[in-house]
């Protein structure tokens, strides 16, 4: 067998012409010694979903017992007993159980008709929908569905989609002159209608992605050969839809990486633009200490050049005293030795010792600007070595400066009778 199979009954606390109740239902499903005798080896069923068959029965009666109906112009009652208050609704697959325990893929396969069936059935009927078992002891792999009706009235026959179909014709009555047995057939015709759609949407939902066809090959009347066709064509079918789900899923698992790379590259292309920012930052400011550093280098440079001509110009003032001192005791000694007895010889020693105060005095500022020149070139110097290629022309110059001081360096002059020189101060 590889069709579909699932059918729908109702129930009543009094029972059907075969005795077949609510009780004996709850029995059966539970799988109680006087109900399983059809079964030679009961095992206790496996709920699947929803609650355990002692609770579907303990709050099927306790609720069934508290429901009520109104008639119109009467006052509530309890509903009768004949009143069908249980739904259920079983449903099997194609593959028998030691199939199922003996073939990982055959278990698999009934697994994911077993998960497709209970989400229809909960589709179909919601919180209605109390418990969902399967039977693991008769020949194949099966489901019961146990449905309770939620209306004040407890109508079960409100979840049968042909009974209400049935009702609603019967309820509008004749059409056309119809007599009661051409209503009944047109009620029937509805019911059958209503129940092939029931099948039609279990078949969309479940049976098509199991790869089972709608319906058996004695009930349309087929060949065997069609038969396999079809059955070649239902299988071929359930293949395509797992392959579309197996894309689908990793389509899904791609998107959801691409998702997660996406959302990594966005975090690293946003720490990159961060640090290209620091790092400009950075640059800027590097680049703003390096023109201030340029700009003060050149101060520097200029301060060092205006002090060099500072020093040129006290090394020629230098150079001009020398040269006066060196001419000074020639022009003393021929006054002296001409005026020695004069009476002038005491102005003229005034005279000389003034000129020469005066001339100590000038060579003293001159040694101690030569010194303090000589100073501010050597910190010149030692900064000048972290400046830019530019500053060592200024240090060429410092080093002629310092040759032209030593060459202009007067000798000691001579010292007259009579006559106190001090020595010039070296620098």
């Amino acid at each position: 067998m590889a069709f579909q199979f699932i059918h729908m009954t109702g129930y009543s606390r009094k029972g059907d012409s075969k005795g077949r109740n609510t009780s004996y239902v709850f029995s059966e499903a539970r799988r109680d010694p006087a109900a399983s005798v059809h079964v030679p080896k009961p095992t206790p069923p496996v709920v699947v979903y929803g609650s355990t068959i002692e609770e579907v029965e303990r709050l099927h009666d306790v609720t069934a017992a508290s429901a009520v109906t109104t008639p119109k112009g009467g006052k509530p009652r309890k509903v009768q007993k004949s009143q069908h208050t249980l739904m259920t609704v079983v449903a099997s697959h194609p593959h028998s159980m030691e199939e199922v325990h003996n073939d990982p893929d055959k278990r698999r396969e009934a697994a994911e008709w077993e998960k497709r069936t209970v989400a229809w059935l909960r589709s179909e009927y919601g919180d209605q929908l109390v418990s969902v078992v399967r039977h693991e002891d008769e020949s194949h792999y099966h489901l019961h569905a146990y449905i309770l009706p939620d209306d004040p009235a407890m109508r079960a026959n409100v979840l049968h989609p042909g009974q209400c179909a049935k009702a609603a014709v019967m309820a509008a009555g004749p059409v056309d002159g119809e007599d009661v047995k051409a209503l009944n057939r047109r009620g029937d015709a509805a019911y059958k209608k209503a129940m092939r759609e029931w099948q039609d949407a279990y078949h969309e939902t479940v049976a098509i992605a199991c790869g089972l066809t709608r319906l058996g090959p004695q009930r349309r009347r087929l060949t065997r050969a069609e038969w396999q066709a079809e059955r070649v064509q239902a299988k071929a079918l359930r293949t395509t839809i797992e392959r579309a789900r197996e894309v689908k899923r990793k389509g899904e698992s791609m998107i959801a990486s691409t998702k997660g790379e996406a959302a990594r590259i966005g975090a690293e292309a946003a720490a990159a633009k961060k640090e290209a920012a620091r790092q400009l930052a950075a640059a800027k400011a590097a680049t703003e200490a390096a023109l201030k550093a340029q700009d003060k280098a050149v101060q520097e440079q200029n301060k060092a050049r205006s002090m060099m001509a500072r020093v040129r110009e006290e090394a020629v003032r230098v150079r001009e005293a020398a040269a006066r001192l060196q001419r000074l005791p020639g022009a003393l000694r021929s006054v002296f030795d001409g005026f020695r007895k004069s009476k002038v010889a005491a102005r003229i020693r005034a005279a000389v010792d003034a000129e020469m105060e005066a001339l100590r005095r000038t060579a003293a500022d001159a040694s101690d600007r030569a010194s303090a020149a000589n100073a501010a070139r050597r910190e010149t110097e030692a900064r000048a070595k972290n400046l830019r290629d530019n500053l060592t022309d200024t240090g060429r110059q410092l080093a002629a400066a310092r040759q032209e001081l030593a060459v202009l360096r007067p000798p000691e002059p001579e010292q007259m009778p009579g006559i106190s020189m001090p020595a010039l101060r070296r620098t």
